[in-house]
């Protein structure tokens, strides 16, 4: 989740594109990419399995539902799932016999969803533990490997949790091919370059260079490694890459120009968009996506504040496929209560001005909570849903999902 909290100046440093933007011409015309769905009302609740064996339970007008029922009665047509490496070594270190968000427990969660009959899709985390704009770390396993070997490791591990989902009727309908990877993959290897400020990550002057290895030739080719498992394994699936920065279009043309150029073959691109610098980032950004790469889908990977805005801005487009609020059930604006107060930490600021929101800038002081106390380490307990959910149901209606 999340960035390093750059503003636009930092961020144009921080992918050269103030010293030449890369560009692959005139794009020809193309047909659109229209929806392969019903616009999808998702959300990620990869936390539910783990929040139900501590004890969580979830009520709805007082009645205790299974939580994938409420948000599916709500208007949500769509989960989206991640899988790790080998969680045992990093995400799921504190339960290594339960192996939180690896294979196994993935295919577990996602015969729920399918038994739900809602869209599912999958996010590779290609680490032990989260991948976003500040961790690309490399697997355990993997530690020795070099590029080659790397994207051997890649396709084999793509093309075998694939497979294992496939034989237990869980294949996904959609597959994130890497977690927020705008400055690359499995560092430093697929690392593409970037400048970090050092201090406050948005107003500090002083900066810090850091090299990627192989920067976007090496990164490509990790990605055209897991799209090929995909295509190989899954070759109904739709596909798609994770750029964080959905509030700014020059780092995506950027990315998305890059890719494209050294033949990355995708058929979305999904984005996060949690806060903006301005009003109407994300909206230009949509636009120009839409625009400039028509052969292209797009949607929200990760949301949470501003629900009806997001998805409106989305749906507003012919190739804007949908939006998935991220872990709705406790995190930021949560769509349930727990002990009287919002299950979250409450709604966060719409502007990087207003206030610096954790999720955009990952290790940063976020801007104080307004309204819910400290979180309990253990998310067990009574979750009731809240009114929240009513703007779901009104967009399932209006979207005629």
């Amino acid at each position: 989740m999340g960035n390093f909290g750059l503003n636009r100046r930092q961020m144009t440093r921080a992918l050269g594109l103030g010293a030449g933007l890369v560009s692959i011409g005139t794009l020809p015309a193309q047909a659109a990419a229209k929806r392969p769905w019903p616009f999808l009302i998702g959300a990620d609740v990869s936390w539910i399995p783990q929040d139900e064996a501590e004890g969580a339970t979830y009520f709805v007008d007082g009645v205790q539902k299974d939580p994938l029922e409420i948000l599916k009665s709500a208007g949500f047509n769509a989960i989206k799932l991640r899988v790790f490496v080998d969680p045992e070594n990093g995400y799921s270190k504190r339960h290594p016999d339960k192996k939180w968000c690896g294979i196994d427990q993935t295919i577990a969660f996602a015969q729920r969803i399918k038994a739900a009959g809602m869209h599912y899709s999958l996010t590779f985390h290609y680490s032990d533990t989260w991948a976003d704009p500040e961790h690309q770390n490399i697997p355990a396993a993997w530690a020795k490997l070099d590029t080659t070997g790397l994207i051997d490791a890649v396709y084999r591990h793509t093309h075998d949790s694939l497979s294992a989902m496939k034989q237990a009727g869980v294949s996904p309908d959609l597959i994130l091919i890497g977690n927020e990877t705008t400055f690359g993959t499995l560092w430093p290897f697929g690392r593409v370059p970037l400048t970090i400020p050092t201090g406050n990550p948005v107003t500090d002057g002083n900066h810090m260079k850091v090299e990627g290895a192989g920067g976007f030739d090496v990164f490509a080719e990790f990605l055209k490694a897991g799209l090929a498992a995909c295509a190989e394994a899954t070759p109904d699936a739709k596909t798609a890459v994770h750029n964080h920065l959905g509030r700014h279009w020059p780092i995506v043309q950027n990315w998305m120009d890059n890719l494209i150029q050294r033949g990355v073959k995708f058929d979305a691109t999904g984005f996060s968009c949690y806060q903006q610098a301005q009003e109407g980032d994300w909206e230009r950004t949509f636009a120009e996506y839409a625009r400039r790469y028509p052969d292209h889908g797009f949607f929200v990977a990760e949301y949470s504040s501003r629900k009806r805005y997001v998805n409106d801005i989305v749906h507003a487009h012919p190739n804007g496929w949908g939006a998935y609020i991220w872990e709705p059930t406790r995190h930021q604006e949560a769509v349930f209560d727990k002990d009287g107060h919002n299950a979250g930490e409450g709604p966060r600021p719409n502007l990087i001005s207003q206030g610096l929101n954790a999720a955009e800038a990952p290790g940063s002081t976020p801007s104080a909570p307004t309204t819910t106390p400290q979180r309990p380490r253990s998310h067990g307990g009574r979750y009731d849903a809240n009114g929240l959910l009513d703007l779901y149901r009104q967009m399932a209606k209006d979207y005629a999902v």
